[in-house]
């Protein structure tokens, strides 16, 4: 992949206009009158259109993959807290790089199978990733459940935020992390 710092641009403005109009009802033209360049030159930069979708997903599911990496080597071995720093570096992803968080989400079905078939792997990679926490919760006794259902109810309650979460609001995203952790969390007795 060519990691240039204009075609990363490209990518997020590809994004961007992704988000706003939908995959399927953006055109090469829209994509370069957003990126500020003539239809032509976009394809110096990407095959086709499908390509500039990949970039996006690839770039913000990577994105996401160094966050939580990050997260995790900075929290304590505790499960509980390992839990939290994967919730807040979620959050953190969708804030720091929504709009390519957004396209993976609700675009990732629109990828021809090639270019799935490239991310499942960054796909699978990230989701390993929440596995392993909710596996150690788990053992812990700090959430109960089928880790399968524990992953997607988590991953779908944050993945929503998008649409509600306000982080000049009431809550900052760490605090937003704890609560929404601490409904999963098993009474203490």
């Amino acid at each position: 992949m060519n990691d240039s710092p204009r075609r990363k641009e490209l990518t997020r403005q590809a994004a961007r206009l992704f988000v706003r109009e939908g995959f399927d009802r953006t055109t090469v033209r829209m994509l370069a009158e957003e990126m500020g360049i003539k239809s032509g030159s976009l394809f110096h930069h990407f095959r086709d259109k499908q390509e500039i979708l990949a970039a996006v997903i690839e770039a913000g599911t990577r994105n996401a993959i160094a966050i939580a990496h990050d997260a995790l080597e900075t929290c304590d071995r505790d499960p509980e807290a390992r839990l939290h720093a994967m919730a807040r570096a979620h959050l953190e992803t969708l804030l720091t790089d929504r709009n390519a968080h957004v396209v993976a989400l609700y675009e990732w079905r629109r990828l021809d199978d090639e270019a799935r078939a490239h991310l499942a792997h960054l796909r699978d990679a990230y989701e390993a990733l929440w596995e392993a926490v909710i596996d150690e919760a788990l053992a812990a006794g700090l959430i109960h459940g089928d880790r399968f259902l524990v992953s997607r109810f988590v991953m779908g309650a944050l993945n929503w935020t998008v649409r509600w979460y306000d982080p000049a609001g009431a809550r900052s995203p760490d605090e937003l992390a704890g609560e929404l952790i601490g409904m999963l969390m098993a009474p203490r007795g």
